[in-house]
């Protein structure tokens, strides 16, 4: 993110919002709370950005939920909650964000190692995850003719606090030797460097090389 970077911020919750703007500073442009899951919020969202901007270069979506435990016991209110917003609501912000954006635009979803390793205790959470991954590379294909790039974020365990508001089940406790397993991970030189160039933990992005076919941002 640049010093030239303007951003409209959108979240369920104004407290939340208006302690978030003042952290970024000028880049901040505006904010709207919303709850993406309503089906003409993301293009009201979109909208509005589009006319506080006076411009739309991307559009990133990272909200999220987790349910844990065992998938008999995951109620259809936590089912539909999980679809709606892991899966249902980026798909609709990008849709949205296609009619809008310019050539050379971008839309970044955050997905989930699960998408490609799907976790016992998380399977409905493993598959929205992996429902999304698969929307951004058919996405990738559809938006190339726009030169719209999908981005596709990846990401390990991180500690967003996440996995502390559960809407179902409890978080399972890593084992004992995992945050150092991590650790050693995230400090691959590999994964530094990437984390030099793209300031992301790690992501995939579906769009190919126009010169050579090769995908050069790709990162696991």
């Amino acid at each position: 993110m640049t010093a030239a970077t303007r951003l409209t911020l959108s979240g369920r919750s104004t407290d939340r919002l208006e302690r978030l703007a003042p952290a970024l500073g000028d880049r901040v442009v505006g904010t709207l709370s919303a709850d993406v899951v309503a089906p003409d919020a993301p293009d009201r969202l979109v909208r509005a950005a589009y006319e506080s901007l006076g411009r739309l270069d991307g559009a990133v979506y990272a909200a999220g939920v987790v349910a844990f435990g065992d998938l008999v016991d995951l109620d259809d209110d936590v089912l539909d909650q999980l679809v709606l917003v892991i899966l249902m609501a980026p798909i609709r912000i990008a849709r949205a964000a296609a009619r809008i954006l310019s050539a050379g635009g971008f839309v970044a979803n955050l997905s989930a190692v699960v998408a490609e390793q799907p976790a016992k205790g998380m399977a409905a959470y493993s598959a929205t995850k992996a429902g999304l991954t698969a929307f951004d590379k058919a996405a990738a294909a559809e938006f190339r003719r726009r030169q719209i790039r999908v981005i596709d974020i990846r990401p390990t365990h991180t500690e967003t606090g996440l996995a502390n508001r559960p809407i179902a089940g409890r978080s399972p406790r890593l084992p004992r030797d995992a945050h150092r397993w991590m650790s050693r991970t995230a400090s691959s030189p590999r994964l530094r460097a990437m984390r030099r160039i793209y300031r992301l933990p790690a992501f995939k992005t579906h769009q190919p090389d126009r010169g050579t076919g090769r995908n050069p941002c790709r990162a696991s």
